[in-house]
């Protein structure tokens, strides 16, 4: 498996480049004006405004189509028409925006693919990281042996994050291996800094409100990170609410110290949701 990282994606984009492949899809007049003074708008920064000749206009509604469409031709498009041609096994490309995996069946192919993707991008203009831009062996762990073992075998399996979840090698409840999601780690600690943030600032408002806001962010949190076998890491972030809810509350004053026995008592009128598989791959 080959992970993707573009350094400074959106803001190194050739609009020479960009140009070149909207010629071949875009032949309305009109459109094409209007995408070049989106393109030549500048950024006001401390009173001043500057021009650049690469990124795309964060914030508006084309640069994720223009972003999108660019990376179509670099990546997308090459790695059909030339690369999958040329492999001695079977390899899948899966990119949303510019988070990219090419998974392959054979090590070979992706040493070989590795190999020629900084050429490709630098050919536009665009530096892969070279840290985060790596080959990852992710293949079922191997048999027999303690989980330790199984870990530290040089064989093993890694692990790899894509959009917010760590893909890892786990086994099912009757045994078999298969790839498991939890919410990565990183966002995981954002996500409850944000809600430490908010609490805090919010700790004087009224209690019902507070619930009703909390109660909107648990559920928006389901709704993108709730899938099948993500259950723990979602009880963790539902504790790591009350725990910060509670602790803001009793701040409120010097005399509102809250117990958790009174606490547990205070959310069962004020109860947050359940953790809940939005994304369930058991459902037709």
């Amino acid at each position: 498996m080959i992970k993707i990282d573009i350094k400074s994606y959106f803001d190194t984009i050739s609009h020479r480049d960009l140009r070149a492949i909207l010629d071949q899809r875009v032949r309305d007049g009109v459109i094409r004006r209007t995408i070049d003074k989106w393109l030549k708008a500048g950024v006001l920064e401390q009173g001043g405004v500057t021009y650049s000749d690469t990124g795309v206009p964060q914030g508006s509604g084309v640069a994720s189509m223009l972003s999108n469409l660019f990376l179509h031709d670099v990546l997308d498009t090459w790695f059909e028409d030339v690369v999958r041609p040329r492999l001695e096994g079977e390899a899948v490309l899966c990119r949303f925006a510019d988070d990219a995996l090419i998974l392959c069946a054979r090590e070979r192919d992706a040493q070989r693919i590795m190999a020629v993707l900084p050429k490709r991008f630098e050919k536009y203009g665009l530096t892969l990281h070279p840290e985060k831009t790596c080959v990852i062996r992710f293949t079922r762990p191997p048999r027999g042996g303690t989980p330790r073992r199984r870990r530290e075998s040089p064989t093993g399996p890694g692990s790899v994050d894509l959009l917010g979840f760590t893909l890892y090698w786990g086994k099912s409840r009757q045994g078999n291996w298969g790839v498991k999601r939890k919410t990565a780690s990183d966002r995981l600690s954002r996500a409850l800094k944000r809600i430490n943030t908010w609490c805090r600032e919010n700790r004087h408002a009224q209690v019902g409100w507070q619930h009703q806001k909390l109660a909107q962010k648990l559920r928006g949190h389901y709704g993108y990170y709730g899938v099948t076998t993500n259950s723990r890491c979602l009880a963790q972030f539902r504790y790591g609410v009350i725990r910060i809810w509670r602790k803001w509350l009793s701040r409120r004053s010097q005399r509102s110290n809250i117990r958790w026995d009174r606490f547990h008592e205070f959310l069962k009128r004020h109860p947050l949701p359940q953790v809940k598989i939005v994304h369930s791959a058991l459902r037709s």
